[in-house]
């Protein structure tokens, strides 16, 4: 029994089999005091690593390893786990909210001792000033009132709290909760919301904080006169719960609440092999089959085992099914962002499903983002300044993608072409994107249909508008520039100098070609009629015979 001690009182990690076999020898009873101490051991662990491996893709098979772990006999450090990384990684907040929304809706203890936690956080945090702590928990509960886990008074509760006595700090918190669960509140709650919206605008008007954060108020109101943009309280990836099946705790801000910290310590139990047992039978019911009840050091040693035949055979996933999860995390990235910058860290994080294309399609997915808004959105484009920027594998990802962009314009809708073409006359006008590849434009009737001219319009019409017209003048007229712009402005056929000239005016661009039409009122008249005759001989042959 000493040895037993000793593993203990060093807390040093011991492999799975030696500490099997050393419980054999030891002959170490279910009901003493150092077996019980080991299984708490090895259950914070395990509850440790389900919580630090979650995310969108993987949920549901972490809610089924969690299920398989004495979830009542580990709340308070499930709990625990799941406030400590949502601090952390406010990113997965609506993850970490759709997995207690599971759990709460079987074992209802769960998510009632997260939302008393997160209320006894938010109370430390406010009275001592804390502005981050005091932002993340307000954040998770909005969350946790979308999963219906919280009622949404709590939230009501906190807007008024926070705009009582407006400060930057309390109205920068408050329009986060806003951008988080205004949606839930408008459609459940919007006679009290209107008065939150009411007070805002009052703090607006008198002019009470901030220019920074008068613009995150404005914001607020644009999102709730835009419904929201229309997107679902719960996204479809994680709406695991049907709503009869929702378990929703009623706290309210001021009352009185026991955060049960003793729950995050081992405690012993006189009734352990009782109360394990109970479990294993709440589990059977859960999961709907049996289920090995001891999942003890034989399992924890599979898993090694597992582990270790993972690292032996490396597995390339380039399935359909793998690209669309891709291609879903980073909209949801995107979408969770608060600012351009954050978005770009974030990304650039992510696992690529292909490293030799990682760059290629985080760009091709950002340009389809862009594409899918009904309006044009220059937060996308500022994702690709900072991404072209981060070093040459970028640059040529930009580069293959716009190539891409401009050959198959034909098979995207006028919408999508406008949005695309606006995105792509930004990265020009940024300078962080190389003319060069402009090169494989040749404004010709033959070389362009109806699709690549619109989108040559609104990539011109973009340029226009971030340069301005001298500007972009100025810009066409480099000399290095020169080479690679000949396709779009000639300086020589007559054929070719006319259609372009005929395009920019149309367009709306004719300033551009001032130069070109110099160049075709110069041009020698022979080779003007030369021009004219094979114009003639080219609409000849293209017509049938009669």
């Amino acid at each position: 029994m000493t040895s037993i001690r000793q593993v203990l009182d060093s807390k040093k990690y011991v492999p799975p089999a030696k500490l099997k076999a050393l419980l054999e020898e030891s002959d170490v009873s279910y009901a003493s005091e150092e077996y019980q101490r080991l299984h708490w051991e090895k259950l914070k662990k395990q509850i440790n690593g389900e919580i630090n491996k979650v995310n969108t893709e993987n949920i549901k098979e972490v809610v089924l390893e969690l299920f398989k772990l004495n979830l009542i006999r580990g709340k308070g450090w499930l709990v625990r786990c799941l406030m400590k990384s949502q601090i952390l990684s406010q990113a997965y907040t609506t993850v970490y909210a759709a997995l207690i929304c599971v759990l709460n809706s079987k074992i209802p203890e769960l998510g009632e001792l997260l939302v008393t936690r997160l209320i006894l956080q938010f109370r430390k945090a406010y009275k001592n000033d804390d502005r981050d702590t005091s932002k993340a928990s307000v954040i998770f509960l909005s969350q946790l009132v979308n999963y219906q886990v919280c009622h949404d008074i709590v939230a009501l509760q906190l807007l008024f709290l926070l705009l009582e006595h407006p400060t930057d700090t309390t109205v920068e918190i408050a329009c986060a909760l806003l951008q988080n669960c205004g949606k839930f509140l408008s459609e459940n709650s919007s006679v009290a919301l209107n008065a939150v919206f009411e007070r805002l605008g009052t703090i607006l008007t008198e002019d009470l904080v901030s220019k920074r954060i008068q613009l995150l108020i404005l914001e607020a109101f644009k999102q709730r006169k835009n419904d929201y943009d229309g997107a679902p309280v719960i996204v479809e990836e994680l709406d695991l719960v049907e709503d009869e099946d929702k378990v929703t705790h009623t706290l309210n801000l001021d009352d009185k609440l026991k955060a049960h910290e003793i729950l995050n310590t081992f405690q012993f139990d006189q009734d352990y092999e009782k109360h394990e047992q109970a479990y294993d039978e709440l589990r059977k019911q859960i999961l709907g089959y049996e289920e090995d009840s001891s999942y003890d050091e034989s399992d924890e040693e599979s898993e090694d085992d597992e582990a270790d035949n993972v690292a032996k055979e490396q597995i390339r996933d380039l399935t359909e099914s793998a690209l669309t999860n891709f291609q879903k995390t980073v909209y949801l990235t995107m979408m969770s962002s608060i600012n351009h910058e954050e978005a770009v860290h974030k990304l650039l994080k992510l696992q690529p499903i292909d490293p030799g294309r990682k760059e290629q399609m985080l760009v091709d997915m950002i340009v389809k983002c862009c594409a899918q808004e009904k309006t044009y959105s220059k937060y996308y484009a500022l994702v690709g300044e900072k991404l072209i920027s981060v070093n040459r594998n970028w640059t040529k990802a930009f580069d293959q993608v716009f190539v891409d962009n401009y050959t198959n314009c034909h098979q995207y809708e006028l919408s999508l072409i406008r949005n695309i073409g606006s995105f792509w006359g930004h990265m020009f006008a940024s300078d962080k994107m190389g003319w060069e590849i402009l090169q494989i434009v040749q404004l010709t009737e033959e070389s362009t249909n109806s699709a690549s001219r619109i989108f040559l319009k609104f990539l011109f019409v973009k340029l226009q508008e971030e340069l301005g017209l001298k500007n972009l003048r100025v810009r066409l007229s480099e000399e290095y520039i020169q080479p690679y712009i000949r396709g779009l402005f000639p300086n020589s056929g007559a054929d070719r100098l006319r259609f372009s000239i005929n395009y920019f005016t149309a367009i709306g661009l004719g300033a551009l070609t001032e130069d070109m039409r110099e160049i075709l009122n110069n041009l020698p008249e022979n080779e003007e009629e030369s021009g004219v005759e094979d114009e003639n001989e080219r609409k000849r042959s293209a017509s049938p015979d009669d």
